[in-house]
């Protein structure tokens, strides 16, 4: 895993841009701590952050390939191609020869023995750029789901890009400046593709390549989920997931550096930390590390509420003594949880105030505690948007929304709640959110979100409803999640695998029949029947909980604290987007999901706002 970042200008001479590559790259040192580089031609620069992860001496980069001693294609590329190993092979035979193990270089063989289309080979999660000397253009590819991230900048000449937006902001040309339009997609969470918030910058959109040439830029899709009839029965589809996770798995192990799971006690992580202690096993590999976040006395004074009915915990070690993982609690308190660097930290590793609060500080410090003995983490991420898992999947009201589910409030307030009263929006000035107009902007990428989903011929009533539904989820709402775990990820230096999004996997469940998803009555039912006979009964029949968060009414004190110490500061620059009294009543009356919502994104927002010197053009 690594930092990428680049420039092309067709009407300038970059050889002399060391200086302003190097910073580009630089911002991103998390993201690669074990080497850096830089390489430049008349009118492309590339940089490099590098975690080494497979071929550990040989993978440096930027890294070129040459033919009779001219450099023809070089790249600077993050992420894995998980089937690298087969496609060397297929390569070898058409008389290509490498002088690395890297998978790095077999993209670059790759590109010259199969041109653009190459990219529809590869399976892995990766984002990369391939300047080509000989045709002077730039690729710019980004796996299929999205897991890792790619931005860009057109420039009057060219483009900037970069593995987050702190790269570029990093080049002086460029403002870190949000109009309207920005604002509403930070606050109305519908994850627009391609929309990166910062006024000017671009995200590569999941499945799509980017060709910069001297004409301009042009946008190429290479891959979407498409509408298939599913022929399987339920046993053979269970079967079908359990093979295809089989696979999935075995190819993820591959790292030459310590590799780990992260393990909740829930179904996903659970079937992975079992499937990957079974793959290790076949190897004659030791028992595979796992690891867990808990809090101080969580489990001893635990209360159920709405969202949460148990804590991870016991099903965590439950999972762990059944099939004799290595596993570790990684155990925190409020004061780690308020520390004002791994805070910081976590800010400056989303670029954007957009974060889960104390959320995000816990799985940075899980993250930074699990990279101590390994560099490599397989995670369950994206099971839920894959298979069915949120409770807004099985709400009748929610399905039935004129929206995206996720917005439909659920628990205690019930479903059908304005979701202008939001705990984000609560401390808003109101003439604000009259001119963002949220529902509005909600609305309308709803409209277009729809127009994407692809449609078979006759299907009708709750069967149409929900491949809408699984298709929002596989293309808006799993941006959230993986975005989250890349950037935290990465702050610390450790690479976070996610199986479930694999594409064979997401293509073939999403045309699974919702009927068969569901087929036991309850949330991630193929998921639970393919992996049941590796679970102990008491994990497999878990209800799902979300992430864990602290209990703690110190850390709520904490955050009124903090809060009415901003809202002091005559300097503070989110004072100007915020209605004071309603902001007041937050400190004084608020507890729980709005208390904590509300005060944690009003508090990222200042910092972001102060950090980033962020020109607001609203």
């Amino acid at each position: 895993m690594c930092g990428i970042t680049g420039w092309v200008s067709y009407d300038r001479d970059l050889t002399t841009e060391r200086g302003t590559l190097a910073a580009m790259a630089k911002t991103m040192v998390c993201r690669g701590p074990d080497a850096d580089g830089v390489w430049l031609d008349t009118h492309a620069g590339l940089g490099h952050r590098r975690l080494a992860v497979i071929d550990i001496n040989g993978g440096k980069q930027p890294m070129a390939a040459e033919r009779d001693g001219r450099t023809v294609l070089v790249t600077t590329y993050s992420g894995e191609v998980y089937n690298h190993r087969e496609l060397r092979a297929e390569l070898a035979g058409l008389g290509h020869s490498f002088r690395t193990g890297s998978d790095t270089e077999v993209v670059l063989h790759a590109y010259l023995e199969w041109g653009a289309d190459f990219v529809e080979r590869l399976n892995g999660m990766y984002a990369f750029a391939l300047w080509d000397p000989r045709e002077q253009e730039l690729l710019l590819v980004r796996d299929r789901m999205g897991v890792k991230p790619l931005y860009y900048y057109p420039t009057a000449d060219g483009v900037l890009f970069g593995s987050e937006p702190k790269a570029i902001l990093a080049h002086p040309s460029v403002r870190a400046a949000v109009d309207t339009d920005g604002l509403a997609e930070l606050l109305a969470l519908t994850k627009t593709p391609g929309h990166a918030i910062y006024q000017g910058m671009k995200e590569v959109v999941a499945g799509h390549v980017v060709r910069v040439r001297r004409e301009g830029l042009t946008t190429r899709r290479y891959w979407a989920l498409e509408a298939r009839e599913h022929t399987d029965d339920t046993g053979t589809t269970v079967a079908r997931v359990r093979e295809l996770l089989d696979d999935i798995i075995t190819r993820q192990l591959d790292a030459d550096v310590p590799l780990c799971t992260l393990l909740s006690g829930g179904l996903d992580s659970s079937a992975i930390t079992a499937l990957a202690q079974r793959g290790r096993a076949r190897k004659g590999a030791g028992p595979v590390r796992s690891f867990a976040v808990d809090f101080v006395g969580q489990s001893r004074n635990f209360t159920a509420d709405w969202l949460r009915g148990t804590p991870d915990a016991p099903y965590a070690r439950a999972l762990a003594e059944h099939v004799g993982s290595d596993h570790r609690d990684i155990v925190l308190d409020t004061a780690a949880l308020m520390n004002r660097a791994d805070r910081d930290a976590v800010l400056n590793a989303r670029d954007l105030p957009t974060g889960f609060g104390e959320g995000d500080v816990s799985l940075y410090l899980l993250f930074k505690a699990v990279r101590e003995s390994s560099t490599v983490a397989l995670s369950g991420e994206a099971a839920d948007e894959l298979f069915g898992g949120y409770r807004w999947f099985h709400s009748p009201e929610q399905v039935r929304s004129h929206s995206f589910p996720w917005l439909s409030p659920v628990g205690p307030r019930g479903a059908g709640a304005d979701v202008r009263r939001s705990p984000r929006e609560a401390m808003l000035d109101g003439g604000l959110l009259t001119k963002l107009d949220l529902p509005g902007y909600r609305a309308a990428r709803y409209r277009e979100a729809l127009t994407e989903v692809p449609r078979l011929d006759g299907e009708t009533g709750l069967e149409r409803r929900m491949r809408e539904i699984c298709h929002l989820h596989l293309t808006r709402f799993v941006q959230f999640p993986l975005e989250r775990t890349d950037r935290v990820s990465m702050a610390t230096g450790l690479e976070v695998r996610v199986p479930f999004c694999d594409h064979r996997l997401v293509q073939y469940v999403f045309n699974t029949p919702w009927k068969m998803k569901a087929f036991d009555g309850r949330e991630k039912s193929l998921l639970r029947a393919a992996t049941r006979d590796l679970l102990p009964e008491e994990v497999a029949d878990r209800v799902k909980s979300p992430y864990p968060s602290i209990q703690d009414p110190r850390y709520d004190e904490a955050l009124r604290s903090e809060l009415r110490t901003t809202l002091a500061d005559p300097e503070a620059p989110v004072r100007a987007l915020l209605d004071t009294d309603a902001a007041q009543r937050v400190i004084e009356s608020a507890s729980g999901v709005e208390l904590r919502i509300g005060s944690e994104f009003v508090l990222n927002l200042d910092g972001w706002l102060r950090r980033y010197d962020i020109s607001l053009e609203i």
